[in-house]
This record gives structure tokens, sequence and C-alpha cells, in this order.
């Protein structure tokens, strides 16, 4: 189970609450982030923050921290519609490309070039909305009630 910490924005039902995520770049993560270029360019962008809508057991209020938990196998699934699609369509698009090259008596390189990129590009785009398909049916769930979020006030 993957796990993100969420801030309440609102609750518009009693069974919905309505939680803000900041999405966080790998590289905040890593023990090398100082000293690597890619953790510095991390850096320097802003944090995304993401809305969404979660369903609830109970009321919560407006500031309340929450745990949220994602199944893994839906990012894995995503993750390999994404990059593993595409890259069965290039090797099969060139193996096809070359084959009727061969037999067609034409220039076989150019056609498995054509073919593997033409096959790549078919399945990254079907992978992709497959990808999102399966992203909007996963449903976050509430793990636990992590309190309040604590704020800078002075007395």
């Amino acid at each position: 189970m993957m796990e993100q910490k969420a801030r309440v924005i609102g609750q518009d039902s009693p069974d919905w609450v309505l939680v803000e995520v900041e999405m966080q770049s790998a590289c905040n993560h890593c023990d090398n982030s100082d000293n690597c270029g890619t953790g510095s360019v991390a850096k320097a962008f802003s944090a995304k923050l993401q809305q969404f809508a979660v369903p609830a057991d109970r009321r919560y209020e407006v500031g309340d921290l929450l745990k949220l938990g994602l199944p893994e196998s839906v990012v894995l699934k995503s993750a390999a519609l994404v990059y593993l699609l595409p890259l069965f369509g290039l090797l099969s698009g060139g193996l096809l490309g070359q084959v009727i090259g061969g037999q067609l008596g034409l220039n076989a390189n150019a056609l498995a070039m054509a073919g593997g990129l033409t096959g790549g590009f078919v399945c990254w785009w079907l992978g992709k909305r497959q990808a999102r398909s399966l992203e909007a049916q996963a449903q976050p769930i509430i793990l636990s009630y992590l309190g309040k979020q604590v704020t800078g006030q002075s007395a």
C-alpha cells in the first residue's frame, strides 16, 4: 500500500471528504539529492497540489491531516502499460516491417524503422489511455487520522 499525507479542505457530504495532497518528486527523498543535478532541478520547481474526494466513515474538519493509501498494484499496472506496452509495439512493429519488407523485396530496414516507430507510438497511445482509465477507477482510502494541522500562530 502506497501512503500519502493529505489535508482536509472540505466535506460536501457526510460520506465524502475533499482533500489536498502535495505531489512530491522522488528526487527529494534520495541521500544524494544535494549532489545530483536532477535533484537540484526538482527543488527549483514548486510542488504541485492535487485535490480530490475520498470516501469517509466520519466527519472531518478543514485542516485535519489524514494518511491516505492506494494499492501499489494500480501504480505498477499503469507503469507497465505506459512503459512496457510501447516497447512491445516498437519491437513487434519493427519485426513486422522487416518481414513485410523482405517478402515484398523492398528496403526491409526502412520498413522495420517505420513499423517500429508506428507500433511504438500506437501502443504508447493505447497504454496511456488504458492507464488513465485504470487510475480513474482507483480510489484512495483513508488509513488513519493524523490530527490537526499545526499553524504558526502567535499568542
